[in-house]
């Protein structure tokens, strides 16, 4: 049996406990009069966070790779053949309780803003020049989280029961000033992420 369970532990590819969802999105680059840019989407009124700033991506669906749901998505969402969309590789991602998020960098080819015709889960389109956001960091402020209980929660399985001291921690989020726009949370996220990734390889002129 010990053979057994050291074979099929070499074989076992390890995953994140719980029932996550995998998401994801792209980072789209996009290149407008020889300044490279980060196109970022403002989330229509008929769908889940509307108003807020996003990149192209959503759910995985059966049967497609994290690369292909990103693509999709950003087909979709931005009216775009896949001619239009290169993708450079994934960059870190996101793990938390209820979500995977993995994040795409790629550039879109032969497209301008002005001219997408998005559909019905976005708003409207924007950009901001990758120097920016180079240069300008996000301010990153905090917000406690707690444990509470249902009232039947088994007090007495644990120890020092309803006294057990719970871990209470601070999330830091991220949030970048713009002029006219949102950008905070997981969106901000992922773009600092990139810029520090950029920085650490020393890919851009200083």
């Amino acid at each position: 049996m010990l053979d057994k369970i050291k074979q099929f532990m070499k074989e076992y590819e390890p995953e994140p406990l719980g029932n996550q969802r995998d998401y994801a999105v792209l980072l789209p680059l996009i290149d407008l009069a020889g300044e490279i840019h980060v196109l970022y989407e403002v989330r229509s009124q008929t769908i889940s966070q509307p108003g807020e700033t996003s990149f192209p991506g959503g759910a995985v669906e059966k049967g497609e790779t994290m690369e292909e749901a990103a693509i999709r998505e950003t087909m979709e969402e931005l009216n775009l053949s896949r001619e239009n969309i290169e993708v450079y590789g994934e960059m870190d991602f996101i793990v938390n309780e209820r979500q995977v998020i993995h994040c795409f960098v790629g550039k879109l080819l032969n497209v301008h803003p002005d001219n997408l015709i998005v559909n019905e889960e976005v708003d409207s389109v924007f950009t901001i020049p990758l120097s920016y956001l180079l240069t300008n960091e996000p301010e990153y402020h905090a917000t406690s989280m707690r444990t509470e209980h249902d009232a039947d929660f088994p007090f007495d399985l644990i120890s020092n029961g309803d006294k057990f001291k719970w871990n209470r921690f601070e999330l830091y989020i991220p949030f970048y000033r713009l002029p006219g726009h949102y950008l905070w949370g997981y969106t901000a996220n992922f773009t600092h992420r990139f810029t520090q990734m950029l920085q650490a390889a020393d890919l851009f002129d200083h």
